[in-house]
């Protein structure tokens, strides 16, 4: 028995986007809905047609539902890291929140909206929250404005839960066996494709049925083949998010080096009283050619006018 990759386009919309109770499983324990405010029924509205990365096919994966009391939800699987993704995920929220009015309609109506990423990197990695001296953001998070009160009748803080977000950042699933209905939706994200068969500790409702949409088997031919499409697809952005890391790491490596032989070079100049134009500053400061750099803080060295810096080789 193999099992697909839940986080996959094709997979995540074949057990989301068309059962909706497994989704309000999913939303019920993500966002702790328990009691009187335990999610009871959704019905799925129309998605928006989201923004690709450049160079990429495939980045984020969006399924957008409300519940009986009106309140919105936005639930995304995020692959990439991308720059302003917290700007987006705000916006995309805030603007389901004003996008429920018609003009002339009152505020009254609107309804709450949450907006859930589930993110497949660490959003914020512990070792950076350590260093920055920063609280370390767990697993599961949730998030909603707070605006501070100095009126001794509102204990100091308001809450505006209008619109509430809340992430679940995969990388960061303990090593040990999952305890929670949250913890168990992490585990079936990072290791259902590892699976042979149905771990017989996995709790029976959403999470089973979840799984067992996710069964290989199950898939026609025709499916099977729009699954194995998005895998590469997938495995496209990841290099390609890769390349240009990597990329950015050498263009920063590479300025970081001409910046400091081009500091080299002026102070070694300073230093010997070489009496230096507003040019002759400009010209070595736009130099970006390590060898041409290299060659003039040999010669600042022994130097007595810019002209015996400049001189040709």
């Amino acid at each position: 028995m193999a099992f697909a990759d839940l986080k996959n386009d094709f997979v995540f919309r074949r057990i989301f986007a068309r059962h909706p109770d497994i989704l309000r499983g999913l939303l019920n324990d993500l966002l702790e809905r328990t009691g009187a405010d335990t999610i009871e029924h959704i019905e799925y509205l129309p998605s928006e047609q989201l923004p690709l990365i450049e160079g990429a096919k495939l980045s984020i994966l969006d399924v957008r539902c409300q519940d009986l009391s009106g309140a919105r939800f936005i639930v995304e699987m995020q692959l990439l890291h991308v720059a302003g993704f917290l700007n987006r995920v705000v916006y995309n929220g805030c603007k389901a929140y004003v996008d429920q009015l018609k003009a002339g309609e009152s505020y009254t109506k609107l309804t709450d909206v949450v907006a859930l990423s589930i993110c497949d990197f660490a959003l914020w990695p512990d070792a950076e929250q350590d260093a920055q001296g920063l609280p370390r953001v767990p697993m599961l998070s949730r998030w909603f404005v707070t605006e501070s009160s100095r009126r001794p009748d509102h204990n100091g803080v308001n809450r505006l839960l209008q619109v509430q977000y809340a992430f679940l950042e995969l990388p960061k699933l303990p090593q040990r066996k999952p305890e929670t209905g949250a913890a168990h939706w992490a585990w079936l994200f990072v290791h259902a494709p590892e699976l042979t068969e149905v771990p017989p500790d996995l709790p029976a409702g959403p999470h089973r049925e979840a799984l067992a949409l996710a069964n290989a088997a199950t898939f026609s031919a025709t499916e099977l083949e729009a699954y194995r499409k998005v895998m590469d697809e997938i495995q496209q952005a990841r290099e390609y998010g890769e390349a240009k890391e990597a990329k950015g790491y050498a263009q920063g490596e590479t300025a970081g080096l001409t910046a400091a032989k081009t500091a080299a070079v002026l102070a070694i100049l300073a230093a010997r009283g070489v009496g230096m134009s507003e040019a002759d500053r400009a010209r070595i400061a736009a130099c970006t050619d390590v060898a041409t750099l290299d060659r003039w803080i040999r010669r600042a060295a022994t130097a007595t006018a810019s002209e015996e810096l400049f001189a040709e080789p």
